[in-house]
């Protein structure tokens, strides 16, 4: 139902919000409709798992209205700023993800942070029910002394410099050297190496950014390394993206064979994603020699047991390890390798954006039991407080993982109601928007959207993303 700001004002000593964090300049040039639905649902985050959950919600509950509050101005997050810009079919998600925001019992408030813009309690007195997905912004860190040079930066800043997330224009990589080590060797890792050592007139075609695709082609880098801590066994890239490696254009793939020692005997243990991930492996190392040398100056190394001990100025030092219950132990040997560039890739992990979240800072996630979140003392769950996607589970599997886990998490919200888990038959009024927040609509981002794909147009891409926040505001109208 519509609930007018008279009524609005009539609840404010029920509600106890103070109007100015629900504010806009756009409720005087955009129509900001008041989404009608006597659930009120509000979504923390407008990535995967945030449109997934919100899609089940819609189609589940008739009578429910969802509010989707965002941090940036622009929708999507990692399929936005995570997908590798040569991965135009992941992003045609965006298409469903658009057709669930278009639902009238759906709005988008872009622009609006929790815990500045809005706290917790405050979204929980105006909703039934507060799901978070608002994602993991920060990365595991290597631990090591030096890892705070200018040569040594998260795998994740990398991927959001090329794909244009605001702010990550700053970064600057040197990729004036030879070599370039990437410790870790998770899809990520494989798509950072993908992007240093394509062809610059592939990626010309993709909504990579001009100051990246500038970098890129002036780029010296001409190895890359991609270290793990394990075997091949243990290969945490999946069989899709090793065969993009593969075909690189001007790139030869060099495998160990020490690493592979054994490894064939073992074949038929394995299940069959991980038997043909290593037989494409064994594969592409048996063909490694009948190449004629000095006919490609591009190599992608894959390299297996070795973890990270030290760093030093150009070159990084690895502890040789061994598989003891499939765990990795560091031995006395060590190996040097070049690195010019170090990009940790490591693992991601989230941060907690309101205090009032019970959230595990060591291992990075919102402490919950099957979505639902905790109370502080772990006994039981909050009512009606939720999270989803990698705030929840930790950084795991792909965009399908994270479609089934919002889903999932969808379905206990809709459970808990119909068990009458929590209150959702009294009055709530959602946000209310008065005149000084600057909050960008679905309709804001649909200018930002056209915009976009204009810029890109004269140069071929799909996209020549926008990656300033005041532009982005500017664009939006408001």
């Amino acid at each position: 139902m519509s609930l007018t700001r008279n009524f609005f004002n009539c609840r404010r000593s029920l509600i106890n919000i103070n109007s100015s964090s629900f504010s806009t300049s756009a409720v005087k040039s955009q129509n900001v409709q008041q989404a009608t639905g006597t659930k009120r649902i509000c979504i923390v985050g407008a990535g995967p798992a945030g449109f997934y959950a919100a899609q089940y919600l819609l189609k589940q509950l008739t009578d429910c209205a969802v509010d989707i509050v965002e941090k940036l101005p622009v929708p999507f997050g990692l399929v936005r700023f995570g997908v590798a810009p040569d991965h135009p079919e992941v992003k045609n998600v965006i298409n469903t993800f658009t057709k669930t925001a278009e639902n009238p019992r759906l709005r988008f408030f872009g622009n609006v942070t929790l815990g500045t813009d809005v706290t917790l309690q405050e979204l929980r007195e105006r909703y039934h029910a507060v799901l978070l997905t608002y994602g993991a912004d920060q990365d595991r860190e290597l631990e090591l002394d030096n890892e705070r040079q200018a040569h040594v930066i998260s795998a994740r800043n990398f991927v959001a410099w090329y794909n244009g997330l605001p702010g990550a224009e700053q970064l600057q990589p040197d990729l004036s050297g030879r070599d370039v080590t990437i410790v870790g060797q998770g899809n990520v890792a494989v798509d950072v190496a993908r992007m240093l050592l394509s062809p610059i007139d592939s990626l010309k075609l993709t909504d990579t950014t001009e100051f990246a695709l500038q970098a890129l082609a002036d780029s010296k880098v001409e190895r890359v390394h991609l270290v793990g801590r394990r075997g091949p066994l243990q290969a945490a890239f999946t069989i899709k993206e090793l065969r993009e490696m593969l075909k690189l254009p001007n790139v030869e793939t060099c495998w160990r064979p020490q690493d592979f020692t054994g490894i064939e005997a073992q074949l038929d243990k394995l299940q069959r994603p991980r038997k043909r991930l290593t037989e494409l492996m064994l594969k592409s190392l048996g063909e490694q020699s009948s190449r004629k040398a000095g006919t490609i100056n591009k190599q992608f190394l894959p390299i297996f047991l070795r973890a990270p001990k030290s760093i030093a100025e150009r070159k990084m030092e690895f502890s040789i390890t061994e598989l003891r219950e499939n765990s990795a132990v560091a031995t006395e040997a060590t190996e040097h390798l070049p690195a010019d560039l170090i990009l940790r890739s490591i693992g991601y992990k989230s941060s907690c954006a309101d205090a009032g979240i019970h959230f595990d800072a060591h291992r990075g996630h919102v402490c919950n039991q099957q979505g639902r979140v905790l109370k502080e003392d772990k006994s039981q769950a909050e009512p009606g407080l939720y999270v989803a996607g990698w705030l929840g589970s930790g950084p795991t599997g792909v965009i399908l993982t994270t479609m089934n886990g919002a889903f999932t998490v969808a379905k206990t919200i809709c459970d808990d109601m119909a068990a009458n888990a929590f209150d959702a038959t009294s009055i709530k009024p959602g946000l209310v928007m008065d005149n000084n927040k600057r909050i960008v609509t679905w309709q804001g981002w649909q200018r930002i959207d056209k915009y976009e794909t204009e810029a890109g147009k004269s140069k071929d891409k799909p996209r020549e993303k926008v990656v300033s926040i005041p532009e982005m505001l500017r664009i939006a109208g408001v």
